[in-house]
């Protein structure tokens, strides 16, 4: 497997958990969203959406982290990110699907250069908008984790909602989110941390990171 990513991105970072938990390996082909090199046509080719990740697997090239998640489950079931339970499934399935629906459009790279380029906003009028529909959704993701009574991990150990997370939640302190209303996401992120899958999939620790290339 390859798999085309940019080290910062929060679905390729959510990919790059995922795979991780299920143990498969796979290589990183750096895409550099700054230099917008997922808008050359050699790489919307290949992948028409123009974005990342792309997983190269099975002979096909996939695109949408979302399906890409999902698509691994069904074909590499060993590890699964969901749980057998249909109920449990729908609970994982309501809550990662709120992060990646209501939170990854409005908040993506894209949209906040838009919002800067095309409408003149400031970097702190931005930093503000982010900080709303973050805590516009994660305030019900919390409420609902309250619900069901989860502990360390939403279930008994971390799949797929804690793929999606954990992304979202290192993207929100990169904005200065105050996390503190939110006790239950908290603990779940730092339950998750520490884990290897978690370590490998870091930012910090991708081969395109700045701070990995100097001499």
């Amino acid at each position: 497997m390859r798999l085309h990513a940019y080290y910062r991105s929060s679905t390729s970072y959510r990919l790059r958990i995922a795979l991780n938990l299920k143990q498969l390996e796979y290589s990183v082909v750096p895409v550099n969203l700054l230099a917008a090199e997922q808008r050359e046509p050699e790489f919307t080719a290949r992948n028409p959406f123009g974005g990342v990740p792309m997983l190269e697997a099975d002979g096909r090239e996939r695109a949408q982290s979302m399906a890409i998640l999902e698509w691994l489950d069904e074909a590499y079931p060993a590890a699964p990110l969901l749980p057998a339970d249909i109920e449990a499934r729908f609970t994982v399935r309501e809550l990662a699907y709120a992060i990646a629906t209501e939170l990854h459009a409005p908040l993506n790279l894209p949209v906040l250069t838009y919002l800067k380029r095309e409408f003149g906003r400031s970097q702190d009028e931005i930093d503000l908008w982010y900080r709303h529909f973050l805590a516009r959704t994660l305030t019900g993701v919390e409420a609902r984790l309250a619900q069901t009574g989860a502990g360390d991990f939403l279930l008994d150990q971390p799949g797929l909602f804690e793929s999606v997370l954990i992304p979202q939640l290192y993207n929100a302190r990169r904005f200065a989110f105050d996390m503190a209303p939110y006790p239950h996401l908290a603990r779940i992120e730092a339950a998750c941390l520490p884990l290897p899958a978690f370590i490998a999939a870091h930012p910090d620790n991708q081969p395109d990171n700045p701070e990995n290339q100097r001499p």
